[in-house]
């Protein structure tokens, strides 16, 4: 009835990790209850007093709540913010996710407005984007807003019918990408980048400013293998401490050298299997070569609705890298 009941909670998950130290890596979280909202920041309270209490506090690079989550067990660790808080969770309520991408085009709100998601690449406002977005800003004049999303893309929301005609004007003008005719192949619409170089001192590889040219390579590809406007999760990152979230991607990339790249294939589309390490330091080259015959089999032998990372799994291309303490040896299946 459009009443917020509470939260699932979930703890122990975190993606950075550190070349070479196989004491690190990263980790889906584990699901351990379900709270009321009154009762979330106690919640959250309890979650971080436990793990400073027992946490690994010797060493940065292992003093994360991952970590302690991973040491002790998260029924462990649900125990023990159960006792803090001096009640028990409730059990988790069933949800299931079906697309953790951004929405692109036109949606009308239960309130009666519109809003417009738009596909900026990588994030960067610039050039025909900054222009529109703009002049967006100026025609609605103190009404909606303009949001960015968490998937690096922005959402034009609460426009009224009499406004609507005016931006999408603009859009059409400016050629902004925002439907999946504009937004161009399945692989834009899904990929995600760390900022890198130059920006940020810890990035051994570009990420943001290379990703989008990678992608227009692999474009062509996968337009000659008929899967062009298929969703598939890309993402690149200039490091381990994975701010671009690679660990997570159907195809993901970490930086170790300038152009070269770890190259991770088989996580799921929308978020509950990490990937696994396919091919260690290659180049933009080699990743087309390994990933053409990958893109020609998936066209010809996907089952329907079957999704790139469940493909490589299914063909036994990877294994399914169900734990994070399997990242740096081959998973057991």
């Amino acid at each position: 009835n459009d009443k917020l009941l509470g939260f699932n909670v979930t703890v122990g998950g975190g993606l950075g990790f550190t070349h070479n130290n196989q004491k690190t890596h990263p980790r889906l979280a584990d699901v351990i209850g379900f709270c009321k909202p009154s009762d979330a920041k106690y919640v959250c309270e309890c979650i971080m007093t436990v793990a400073r209490d027992f946490g690994d506090r010797t060493g940065r690079k292992h003093a994360r709540i991952k970590y302690t989550v991973e040491d002790y067990g998260f029924q462990w660790y649900k125990e023990q913010v159960e006792h803090r808080l001096g009640f028990k969770l409730e059990p988790a309520k069933p949800y299931k996710f079906e697309h953790r991408g951004d929405f692109h085009g036109w949606v009308k709100g239960s309130d009666g407005l519109w809003n417009c998601g738009l596909l900026v690449p990588i994030g960067r406002v610039k050039d025909n984007s900054r222009t529109c977005l703009r002049k967006v800003a100026e025609e609605l004049k103190g009404q909606g807003a303009i949001r960015m999303t968490c998937n690096q893309g922005v959402v034009l929301e609460g426009i009224t019918e009499a406004k609507k005609l005016k931006v999408q004007q603009l859009l059409d003008e400016y050629k902004v990408m925002h439907n999946k005719e504009t937004t161009v192949s399945g692989l834009r619409r899904n990929m995600v980048a760390c900022v890198a170089l130059p920006t940020c001192p810890l990035a051994f590889a570009e990420a943001e400013r290379y990703l989008p040219t990678l992608v227009e390579r692999l474009e062509a590809v996968t337009e000659k293998c008929g899967i062009s406007q298929e969703d598939i999760v890309i993402r690149m990152t200039g490091c381990p401490n994975s701010c671009g979230r690679p660990s997570m991607a159907e195809i993901g990339f970490i930086g170790k050298a300038p152009g070269t790249y770890n190259m991770y294939l088989g996580a799921d589309f929308v978020g509950h299997r990490l990937n696994t390490l396919y091919a260690e330091s290659v180049n933009e080259d080699q990743i087309i070569k390994i990933l053409t015959p990958l893109f020609s089999s998936y066209g010809q032998e996907r089952e329907k609705a079957e999704r790139f990372g469940d493909f490589l799994i299914r063909k036994r291309i990877v294994k399914p890298m169900v734990d994070g303490r399997d990242w740096w040896s081959m998973p057991q299946v």
